[in-house]
């Protein structure tokens, strides 16, 4: 059933043209998410399709009874309400069967908010996005039109809304740069490319394949159109004679030839690497910590960075992972020990929040405070070459920054970041704002990149595609290292979890067994069974008896080796050495926990055994 028609839509700002004559259907079950450049529309799309801005030309029309709701990429609360009530606030008169409170409640705590009384105006943009999240998902629709929910959202919580809006039974429409939960969440998507809207029904690795179908096809039309267009001019050309007996069907084909519109290539962010020499000391984190008020952030964290170390930091938000990129940056201070950098370390740091643009500043103004050129793998490139490799064209270099939308600043500001060459780059949640083509090619550029890259960032995916080492904040100032990106990391404390659990689980089937032996008596003036009796034997019995110390003792020796390496992770020729120590501990356990198993279900069958007799 169809819900909503964007129909023959238009829109334009200024002289920049967003959509030219589109047409989009949104029908139940649609999972739509919305894919294009910063500038591209996005966001102009999702309010029209809200009804909160008007077409030049065309429509939006949706059913009568289609309810449609929307999350702002910048929501709006009143002020003198509460967080809760800025959630709940005029849905009770028409939903008095539902516990509208429970539900907000139970929401605003998967997304880490639990001051539900607390004042909305003291929260961060990024909390303030999650209360927005809730009052949007809280309020019955048939159409939930969401604009950046998964900003500012960590991990657990990304996972938390990607497997509601997989069971959420109405349709939705969603702008996200967030690959992975594209790919989850999404049977279509929509991209907005030039002023056209084309569609797929796919999720989003399909809709790169169909994707790069599209453009191939599109390009062998142009160039049998090209073809076309020079035969036809060679024709046209031949001379003034009999010109009047020229087929009229034939000329008219050549002026549309002529007069239409070029299909180009997508221009690409493309950016050679652009650093200063890194000297053999990098930057050395000597045992920091740091406290706000009684929340103690860091406890007596080390490091030393090696170059070309492609660094992961994750954690719950709030947990510490800012702090510790402006103090390794120096613009903060830690309370305990202390960080060196090397003569040659020069920073880069492209921090969640834009630095300060001067929005009457030319975009070409802007960069060119840095350095009129840069030196390139290429060569050298001018101020107005790098801003065009950033799809900033020469019409949009020399309009003022206040023009440009947010997606199109942060893209900006990326530019002037690194074209400072640092051989140290600080990235603070680079995910947020940045569309996905500008992050394929930073993450391309990243590749070639020769220095150290620090990044913070929730996106499972640019995690997976950068770092080669997490740092994960686990609270109590605890930082634990893991090799690998993110998805190494997630198995690595699934396998960490299950061991403990399935520990746990031994540890109280042991107990049981044993407790079911001391209250069992040998039953009275009963004949025994001429049957082979299930037992022990005495080896057996003696491996049964000291099993659980000897696991006991392994998984303490595991533990002490998982502290020291986090002491020696400095040490690469130590560290080497404790892995091995750790692997060999780590198959041991393996062994000794099979080995329990065995030993306490042969126990379980003699315990059924004696009970049968």
């Amino acid at each position: 059933m169809n819900l909503l028609n964007v129909e023959r839509m238009s829109k334009s700002f200024t002289d920049k043209i967003l959509f030219d004559r589109v047409t989009l259907g949104i029908n139940e079950g649609d999972k739509i998410g919305v894919i294009g450049i910063n500038g591209t529309g996005k966001s102009t799309l999702l309010k029209i399709i809200a009804g909160l801005e008007e077409p030049d030309e065309g429509s939006a029309v949706k059913g009568k009874a289609v309810r449609v709701e929307y999350l702002a990429q910048t929501p709006v609360f009143l002020d003198n309400l509460t967080i809760l009530e800025n959630v709940v606030t005029g849905k009770k008169a028409e939903e008095k069967y539902r516990n509208l409170e429970g539900e907000a409640k139970s929401m605003l705590q998967k997304l880490g908010i639990e001051d539900y009384n607390g004042r909305v105006d003291t929260l961060s943009g990024g909390l303030k996005k999650r209360v927005a999240l809730v009052r949007t998902l809280l309020t019955p629709a048939e159409i939930l039109v969401l604009d950046e929910p998964t900003n500012h959202l960590d991990n657990e919580m990304a996972e938390w809304l990607q497997d509601y809006l997989i069971k959420y039974q109405g349709a939705f429409i969603m702008v996200t740069h967030d690959r992975y939960f594209l790919d989850k969440v999404t049977n279509k998507i929509v991209e907005i490319d030039k002023g056209s809207i084309y569609t797929y029904i796919a999720n989003y690795t399909k809709f790169l394949q169909l994707k790069a179908e599209r453009e191939d096809m599109e390009q062998a039309g142009e160039r049998k159109k090209k073809s076309l267009y020079r035969m036809d001019l060679e024709w046209m050309m031949r001379g003034a004679r009999a010109r009047s007996t020229k087929q009229k069907a034939h000329i008219q084909r050549f002026e549309e030839l002529r007069d239409r519109k070029v299909i180009e290539k997508d221009k690409t962010v493309e950016l050679n690497t652009l650093s200063s020499r890194l000297g053999k000391k990098t930057v050395e984190i000597n045992h920091i910590s740091k406290s706000f008020g009684d929340k103690l952030f860091i406890k007596d964290f080390s490091y030393i960075m090696l170059k070309n170390d492609r660094l992961g930091i994750i954690g719950p938000n709030g947990s510490g992972k800012t702090t510790l990129l402006k103090i390794i940056s120096g613009y903060l201070k830690p309370d305990e020990g202390y960080v060196e950098t090397g003569e040659t370390v020069k920073i880069g740091y492209f921090s969640q929040e834009n630095e300060y643009m001067d929005q009457s500043l030319k975009v070409i103004e802007y960069i060119r405070n840095v350095a009129e050129y840069i030196e390139t793998g290429e060569g050298r490139a001018s101020v107005s070459q790098m801003l065009e490799r950033f799809l900033f064209t020469g019409a949009v270099q020399y309009s003022p920054i206040s023009k440009l939308s947010g997606g199109e600043k942060r893209r900006l500001y990326l530019l002037k970041v690194l074209m400072e060459a640092p051989n140290v780059l600080m990235l603070d949640e680079p995910t947020n704002d940045l569309d996905i083509q500008t992050l394929t090619i930073l993450e391309d550029y990243l590749d070639s990149y020769d220095g150290i890259v620090l990044t913070v960032s929730h996106d499972r995916y640019f995690l997976d595609r950068i770092v080669n080492r997490i740092f994960a904040f686990e609270g109590n100032g605890k930082i634990s290292q893991y090799e690998g990106g993110f998805t190494d990391y997630k198995e690595s404390v699934t396998t960490k979890e299950r061991a403990k659990n399935q520990r746990t689980e031994n540890k109280n089937g042991k107990s049981a067994v044993n407790s079911a032996d001391k209250g069992k008596r040998p039953s009275a003036g009963k004949e025994k069974p001429k049957e082979e009796k299930l037992k022990f034997t005495y080896k057996e019995q003696k491996e049964f008896d000291e099993i659980d110390h000897v696991i006991a003792v392994l998984e303490n020796s595991l533990l002490k080796i998982e502290e020291e390496m986090e002491r020696e992770a400095s040490n690469y020729s130590k560290l080497n050495e404790l892995m091995i120590q750790k692997e060999d501990l780590e198959k041991q356990l393996e062994e000794k926990m099979n080995r329990w198993v065995y030993l306490n279900d042969l126990a379980e069958q003699i315990e059924n055994k004696k009970n049968k007799y």
